[in-house]
């Protein structure tokens, strides 16, 4: 099918609630992706920090095609062996204990959320249910998630929304002081905000941030499902600010776009028993051995040290451009997760940059976001910088 054809049944078959481009992308490879017609795009999104391998990443279509053939699901009323390695990896390379495995990002938040509670309920107190969240964060789209989530835009029509979350802004240790009352049991954050903008935390905050959450007797959990696994250079952002929370949030580049999401925690705050919570599909045989393929790539081949690196040499390449072009106004982010402010409006430059073969999108209506695959090579980011050079008027 052409482009015209695909685009004319997605708007006439398809719930219309997402603001598409006018492209229909039907094959990828490495960084690159090619359109119904044929056109060859870089692909600087990733799916939205998905494909952080890049497109159909050989070992793990082959991983995927394994277990396809042998055994696609099974409920968890059993054991499932590639559901156990994964865990198991997952653990050996963080700070949690215990993993609970789902289908997406705002799943893993919600049963962060539910745990959170429950943990709260059994050693904190009854009436302990409050998680305090920052301002501009974005947590998923289910009610607890977008109410979770501070950023009014997103919690508009689906009122009454449900109780317990508090919202202070980012990076101001002060303001999450005084907010804390009687009802509170936990703080929520992203390490780095992807969707309110690319905003990094600072170390000393984050810092500031554990120290009073256990003085408070405070659960911290921090919401990966964007900056986690190799993003900022680190396998986890927590990592990178040499902090441990209580509860991670894992979804996006678990699988390498077979989608699977993850909660983990540490021993004493994993309180649920059989019952408290579930889901028919997460952590199924498919879904787990294509994270498993994954995360054993990303660990075994440098592609968390590449990001790190690639991540220094884009930014060293945009504050160059920054000095050329007088409208980009900050340049921010941590490893390959980066924004760009502009003093003007970023969505003509995205279509240039579409026209011109670079995927790239704007968040809000001024920043531009770079989340380019982990295996980025620096003539790509060049080829990128180049095209990103013209769209501001060379």
């Amino acid at each position: 099918m052409k482009t015209n054809e695909i685009m004319e049944t997605t708007s006439k078959y398809v719930m219309n609630t997402y603001g598409r481009l006018p492209v229909a992308l039907v094959k990828g490879k490495g960084t690159k992706v090619w359109d119904a017609e044929g056109k060859e795009y870089l692909d600087f999104i990733s799916g939205l920090a998905v494909n952080s391998l890049g497109h159909s990443h050989p070992r793990v279509v082959k991983a995927i095609w394994r277990q396809a053939d042998t055994l696609m699901h099974v409920s968890n009323l059993y054991h499932i062996e590639p559901q156990g390695q994964l865990a198991k990896l997952l653990v050996e390379n963080s700070s949690a204990d215990k993993v609970f495995f789902c289908n997406s990002g705002a799943e893993a938040n919600e049963a962060a959320i539910k745990l959170t509670r429950k943990y709260a309920k059994q050693n904190l107190g009854k009436d302990k249910y409050e998680i305090i969240t920052a301002k501009q964060s974005f947590h998923g789209r289910t009610l607890a998630t977008i109410t979770a989530t501070g950023q009014e835009k997103f919690q508009q029509g689906y009122d009454p929304l449900p109780e317990g979350f508090k919202y202070v802004p980012f990076n101001d240790l002060e303001a999450l002081k005084k907010a804390i009352g009687p009802q509170t049991c936990a703080v929520m954050l992203e390490p780095v905000q992807g969707e309110g903008g690319v905003y990094p935390a600072s170390k000393e905050y984050l810092k500031g941030v554990k120290d009073l959450c256990q003085q408070q007797n405070l659960l911290l959990i921090f919401d990966e499902v964007q900056c986690g696994l190799g993003r900022t250079g680190e396998f986890l952002a927590s990592q990178l600010y040499q902090v441990e929370p209580d509860i991670t949030t894992l979804a996006k580049a678990l699988g390498n776009g077979f989608p699977i999401g993850a909660m983990m925690a540490k021993e004493d705050v994993a309180v649920f028993k059989p019952g408290d919570h579930a889901t028919t599909f997460g952590g199924n045989p498919l879904a787990s051995t294509a994270a498993l393929a994954t995360m054993q790539v990303m660990l075994d081949e440098g592609v968390i040290n590449n990001a790190r690196e690639m991540g220094r040499y884009f930014k060293d390449k945009l504050n160059s451009l920054a000095e050329k072009h007088s409208q980009i106004k900050e340049i921010r982010g941590a490893g390959l997760m980066i924004g760009v402010e502009l003093e003007t409006e970023g969505q003509s430059i995205v279509n240039y940059c579409r026209e011109q073969g670079l995927l790239i999108n704007c968040v809000g209506s001024s920043i531009l976001r770079f989340l380019p695959p982990l295996t980025v090579k620096e003539k790509e980011i060049d080829t990128a910088i180049d095209i990103l050079d013209k769209a501001m008027g060379g």
